[in-house]
């Protein structure tokens, strides 16, 4: 009694693994996250699945005792055909056998000169790295040709599920545990001539065209890895500091950038019901040129009344400076209708058959619809796809892009530059702490110094200059000429941005106070008149990964703002209605996630942080 009692302590304090609730198998991150590597779970018996990384076939060591002991009495008249050691692999491991006809050595049939009633098969062993997808790190398994064929589980990409004793390697290298077989479940066959897995180290560029197939290589793993552990980053900070989380529109009628680049929803493309009304047009053109002309005219109003007064010469300088641009983007768009008066003109479809009643579009962005829920619930953040149907082969750009939008209540601008430098600073210290592992193979394959990246910027604090301070500093760079003049009113380009992030402050930089000409009609315009309330994150080696402003809540001023643009202001009354009850101050931002993942992980082209990238001429699964 007492040694059964003894032997049930030992057995409770036996520690073991808890198979996954919905697919009755161990994650191999169960087994590899112990702190010693899973050698606390020897002897442990578990069922593992995965794919086979690689494989290597090894011929058995046998007991020649045993051999002997089993080995059938020859008949006497029958005299057995000498054998060699080769001819038994070959007839045991096509490996060999290729080999050996290579050589000129396949002329023979090995039925000819083996005698299969008094030669046992060889026996062999199947060493199969195998990756379920939750660790970098692959399981050796070893499955014994008394088991099953080998042949079905040595191909790479081979789908198993088997179950095991874990146990101490047999042969000494890197692995310090490993699971010999005892049962197959399942085998999922690869054909291996045509499976494109088959080779190791394939480029990335030619992953691409296999995006179905690529995560199961280690290098799509861990950035997929890394993707997850950020989104769980981002809300886990938005829920810690009490933001709500919304869901906003794909489907919109309005485009908060005034961009044509958008993407048309329709359901009637293709079909008989998409007739064009007969005598009816449309102008389509995306900056009116009645509208420049009025601009012109205010603008040379304030002109003549910044003379008058001669007390602001840069406001008279820059104003001057304005009016020329204007002047210019006038003789632009008169010269194109002079040269093809019907440019603009196209059309106009038949919509009354289509799913909307008016024109509808994919999202460029939540940021309007984001504010009528600050305005009702405090703080709150979107997570969702967005789409730009800008016709660019930038290594930057997608057309389906990943977009985390915040916006607060209450909220003034530095509120905003605030959270925007806590929250860049919480997805790189949970990327360290939550992703050791695949930050050690990502430092190691794809950049050594990421891991040092994200430690800064999780530790320094970021600089904060204005537009105004930027463009003094560039413009006394004298050890570079930049592509794009520096002057005021030029929209910063990333070699600016870089410059001043890489090289001169070397650390993260916040931008703001932007020209308001260069921003949106909802952008708060400050008291100087003529910049916006506006910023701009900016990190070295990513670029701008935050852009953010403090929204107009002034009536008056946003619908004179409005007046400026070429949109259609019935589609924005709701938007006019938060400040016409209860308006209030309020700030956001938004974070490209797809360039943050990008980020994190080294990499330089962001179709290979997207499952399935969307990109200009390319839509392939």
């Amino acid at each position: 009694m007492a040694l059964a009692s003894e032997e049930g302590v030992l057995a409770s304090e036996t520690p073991r693994l808890a198979q996954s609730k919905y697919s009755k198998r161990v994650p191999l991150k169960t087994i590899f996250s112990s702190n010693d590597g899973g050698l606390g779970f020897l002897g442990e018996r578990v069922v593992i699945g995965g794919w086979v990384k690689s494989a290597k076939e090894k011929v058995k060591d046998i007991n020649p005792e045993k051999v002997v002991a089993t080995r059938p009495t020859p008949t006497p008249k029958t005299t057995p055909t000498d054998v060699t050691c080769v001819e038994i692999l070959q007839s045991r491991i096509p490996l060999f056998r290729s080999i050996f006809k290579a050589f000129g050595g396949g002329h023979h049939s090995l039925r000819e000169k083996l005698d299969l009633g008094h030669v046992k098969p060889v026996p062999t062993i199947a060493y199969l790295q195998v990756n379920d997808g939750s660790s970098v790190r692959n399981l050796q398994v070893v499955l014994d040709s008394s088991v099953a064929p080998l042949s079905q589980f040595t191909p790479t990409g081979t789908a198993i599920l088997v179950e095991g004793v874990l146990r101490l390697p047999t042969i000494p290298g890197k692995h310090d545990i490993e699971l010999t077989v005892e049962k197959v479940l399942h085998v999922g066959t690869v054909d291996h001539a045509k499976y494109p897995l088959a080779k190791t180290r394939i480029p990335l560029d030619s992953l691409r065209s296999y995006s179905h197939l690529r995560p199961r290589t280690t290098t799509v793993a861990s950035v997929t890895r890394i993707r997850s552990s950020l989104s769980q980053a981002t809300h886990a900070f938005s829920q810690n500091h009490g933001f709500l989380y919304v869901h906003m529109p794909v489907i919109t009628g309005i485009d908060y950038k005034g961009s044509s680049e958008k993407f048309q929803v329709t359901t009637l493309l293709n079909k008989q019901d998409l007739r064009e009304e007969p005598n009816e047009m449309v102008d389509t053109r995306p900056i009116n040129l009645e509208v420049v002309k009025g601009s012109i005219k205010e603008k040379s109003n304030r002109i003549e009344e910044l003379k008058r007064s001669e007390s602001n010469k840069e406001a008279l300088i820059l104003a001057l400076q304005d009016l020329q641009k204007t002047n210019e983007l006038a003789s632009q768009l008169e010269a194109r209708e002079k040269t093809n008066p019907d440019i603009w003109l196209m059309p106009k479809k038949n919509s009354s058959k289509d799913f909307f009643p008016q024109q509808m579009y994919l999202n460029v962005s939540g940021q309007l619809h984001l504010e009528s829920y600050a305005c009702a619930l405090g703080n709150v953040y979107s997570f969702g796809p967005t789409f730009q149907a800008e016709k660019s082969h930038s290594s930057k750009h997608l057309a389906e892009s990943w977009m985390v939008e915040v916006e607060m209540a209450f909220a003034d601008m530095e509120d905003a530059m605030n959270c925007a430098e806590d929250y860049l600073k919480f997805l790189c210290q949970w990327i360290l702490e939550h992703c050791s592992d695949d930050m050690n193979f990502v430092s190691k394959r794809i950049d050594k110094t990421i891991v040092e990246r994200l430690q800064s910027l999780a530790s320094s604090s970021f600089e904060r200059i204005t537009y105004g301070e930027a463009m003094v500093v560039l413009s006394q760079v004298t050890d570079k000429t930049f592509q794009v003049k520096i002057e005021w009113g030029v929209v910063l380009t990333d070699e600016h941005e870089s410059y001043l992030a890489e090289e001169i402050y070397k650390r993260p930089v916040i931008i703001y106070n932007y020209p308001k000409e260069l921003k949106p009609f909802f952008v708060r315009v400050n008291d100087d008149g003529k910049t916006a309330s506006t910023m701009d994150v900016v990190v070295p080696k990513a670029g701008t990964l935050i852009r953010g402003s403090q929204k107009e809540e002034r009536f008056d001023k946003l619908s004179t703002r409005f007046k400026e643009s070429n949109l259609s202001r019935e589609q924005y009354e709701w938007y006019f209605d938060l400040r016409r009850h209860g308006t209030v101050k309020h700030s956001g931002f938004s974070l490209e996630f797809d360039r943050m993942v990008l980020f994190a992980t080294g990499l330089n082209d962001i179709r290979d942080v997207a499952a399935f990238p969307r990109t200009c001429g390319s839509a392939s699964h």
